[in-house]
């Protein structure tokens, strides 16, 4: 059976996924899936630069404000939701396209998911929780070097959320992660996949960034954060944990100034980008667009063509 077509535009945060996509959703009659594990949230629009509701109306969008910030959602839930879109969009004769800087999100939708299903464990959870409280998240990240030194040295030891993961899919299926990671690479891709990746010299893409964060806090990202803190939301929910939000956060406690908090999250942020080429880097079939060195018009006019010769294929 032929596999079916799915175009990616991926890239760091801040180098203009938003921009191409939907010129390129328009071309091709395209419906954007969303590759963003921040943007799935409800009421969390500024600090994950969401694209604008007059664009999701020119445009369908998918899997944008699909949960509330205090519930879970993982990847391979993601993955799930996406393999029904895929030819949901294609039997409206439209193209399939994936869009974001979720690395995980578009791995897991080409090369699969492998992590078995794995009921929830309520009391491993609990158990680990406590020890991250009792001992402090440095406890658990000591533990995840035992048993997947590999990751440990990826995670941050602050990283309690994927830490905590990682150790109960090992606690529960007796494999560590690094072992599910090799195992999807050794996958061929699941769908007729045509990747392109944008990127920009590394100054201007940290100008794009800083210029992204100041246009946030003008938009109202501290407004934005007050509002979830009115809806119930407390500060133990995952989503918090997010870029932009955490950084805010800290200013609202008094723990720094609002100017304070900007400048980690300008910071923050380009790390955040660095690990984000990185990630893709290691990706050998992507097609990369330098917008540094090529104005706009002419990156979109050499991507029309990639594609074109690609539509051939299917």
């Amino acid at each position: 059976m032929d596999r079916l077509p799915l175009l990616v535009i991926t890239g760091p945060t801040a180098v203009g996924k938003t921009e191409l996509s939907l010129r390129i959703a328009e071309k091709y009659n395209g419906e954007i899936i969303s590759a963003d594990s921040m943007q799935i949230y409800r009421y969390m629009d500024i600090g994950t630069a969401k694209v604008g509701l007059k664009e999701r109306e020119n445009i369908k969008h998918h899997l944008i404000d699909i949960i509330n910030p205090d519930e879970e959602f993982s990847v391979a839930e993601y993955q799930k939701r996406v393999d029904i879109l895929i030819p949901e969009i294609l039997e409206r004769k439209a193209l399939p396209v994936l869009v974001g800087g979720t690395g995980l999100y578009i791995k897991a939708v080409v090369d699969g998911f492998l992590f078995p299903e794995m009921e929830k464990d309520e009391e491993l959870r609990y158990s680990l929780e406590r020890d991250a409280d009792r001992y402090g998240s440095e406890y658990l990240h000591d533990r995840l070097k035992e048993i997947d030194p590999e990751l440990a040295k990826k995670l941050h030891p602050n990283d309690r959320r994927r830490i905590i993961r990682a150790i109960e899919i090992y606690e529960k299926t007796g494999y560590n992660y690094s072992y599910y990671m090799r195992k999807q690479e050794e996958r061929p891709s699941r769908y007729n996949t045509l990747k392109i990746g944008l990127i920009r010299d590394r100054e201007e893409l940290y100008s794009r960034i800083n210029k992204r964060v100041d246009l946030m806090i003008e938009k109202g990202l501290v407004e934005e954060i007050k509002n979830l803190f009115e809806l119930g939301y407390n500060l133990s929910i995952t989503a918090f944990q997010g870029l932009g939000y955490k950084e805010i956060i800290g200013y609202l406690e008094q723990k720094y100034s609002l100017e304070e908090a900007v400048r980690i999250l300008k910071k923050n942020t380009r790390n955040y980008a660095k690990r984000q080429i990185s990630w893709f880097k290691r990706e050998k079939d992507i097609n990369w667009f330098n917008l540094s060195t090529l104005d706009g018009d002419m990156v979109y006019e050499k991507i029309i063509e990639l594609i074109d010769k690609w539509q051939y294929s299917f």
